[in-house]
């Protein structure tokens, strides 16, 4: 694919592509996915153009399709993705272990963009900017058209946390990385800030791949855990990804599934953490025993997306002791990116496998 770069005045750089990229764009419950043309992009000083080798469907995409989610249209969902840089703009990128990104480098970001410098990007949580955006969550058109990962490519735009990934690494193993992956290493690791992981007790509910991720991470740095599901098939995941039984009320719930919100907090040890991470749409309302948590000194916290320390934390994971586990495996399924609308009604469908991958073809 050849790129023409040409330098306008100011400080955007246009990008015209050949052949031009496409984006899937959704349009509303009920509707098929249209599909444009987009013949270049204006890079702002610190973008990154991205040509996407792989991105899965997430949970979230799903549910948005269906009507369970509200969200802006016209929309290029979908935030789950690998992919190659071709182009930068004039100030160039740094990825987060602060190296320049470069024309080449084989790249996961983060499915947030923050400002940095506002109170809650300087005290740590830039998920949660005052100025945020989201890949596969804005409307097209502010930002341009390539703004998520069901397309050719992506604008990844300044304030990204973007991440170098290895080439020996299958695309299937590091399109999760930016959401479920990542959640689920943010999830372990806010637990940990209560307890060791060392010979710690965990219990998980749900086994997605956010729960089963959150068992490998947890397993891998001393912990026994077990993970508990209604599905048998998923169950069975369960103890390939490193889960087995415990003989204890556990010392950390990581409830990954949005449906077990009162059993997790039930069934924590005294002294325990709850960690919130699943969620469902509509989200369900769930009494709270508040005098049971303050007697059992119960600590409850909620992880929604991650940093991007975390983010290069669990690739590093991925590139190391998770090689260990059937990573590989999530993406059951691998669909051209123009059967969009099949592979997401087979994301939705009884018994689908954790993920479905989308690619691009011309």
């Amino acid at each position: 694919m050849g790129t023409v770069l040409i330098r306008p005045p100011g400080h955007r750089r246009d990008v015209a592509l050949r052949p031009a990229a496409t984006a899937m764009v959704w349009i509303g419950e009920g509707h098929p996915h249209e599909t444009i043309a987009v013949p270049g992009v204006a890079l702002g000083e610190n973008d990154v153009l991205v040509a996407v080798e792989m991105s899965t469907i997430c949970g979230s995409d799903v549910h948005t399709v269906q009507g369970r989610r509200s969200a802006p249209v016209p929309l290029v969902l979908g935030h789950e993705s690998v992919g190659r840089v071709i182009a930068m703009g004039d100030g160039g990128a740094v990825a987060v272990d602060g190296t320049p990104v470069r024309i080449g480098d084989r790249v996961v970001w983060s499915v947030t963009v923050s400002c940095g410098t506002c109170d809650r990007c300087v005290h740590g949580v830039p998920q949660k900017c005052r100025a945020l955006g989201k890949y596969g969550h804005d409307r097209i058109g502010v930002h341009g058209d390539l703004t998520g990962a069901f397309g050719t490519h992506v604008q990844v735009r300044a304030g990204t946390a973007i991440v170098r990934v290895p080439e020996s690494l299958p695309a299937s193993v590091l399109a999760p990385a930016s959401c479920a992956t990542a959640t689920a290493w943010a999830a372990v690791s806010r637990a940990a800030r209560d307890h060791d992981l060392e010979g710690a007790v965990v219990r998980i509910h749900g086994a997605g791949l956010v729960g089963l991720s959150a068992a490998a991470s947890a397993v891998e740095q001393g912990a026994t855990g077990e993970v508990l599901d209604p599905a048998p098939a998923r169950l069975a995941l369960a103890a390939r990804f490193g889960a087995g039984r415990i003989d204890r009320d556990p010392d950390i719930v990581i409830e990954a599934s949005g449906h077990a919100v009162s059993e997790a907090l039930a069934g924590v040890a005294t002294g325990g953490t709850v960690v919130l991470v699943g969620s469902v749409f509509p989200a369900e309302l769930v009494p709270l025993d508040a005098e049971s948590i303050v007697r059992r000194l119960v600590t409850v916290t909620g992880v929604h997306n991650y940093t991007g320390t975390e983010l290069a934390e669990a690739v590093g994971f991925l590139a190391g002791r998770g090689r260990a586990y059937p990573f590989a495996d999530a993406v059951g399924e691998v669909r051209q990116l123009a059967a969009i609308d099949e592979a997401i009604a087979a994301a939705s469908a009884p018994g689908a496998p954790l993920r479905i991958g989308l690619v691009p073809g011309r």
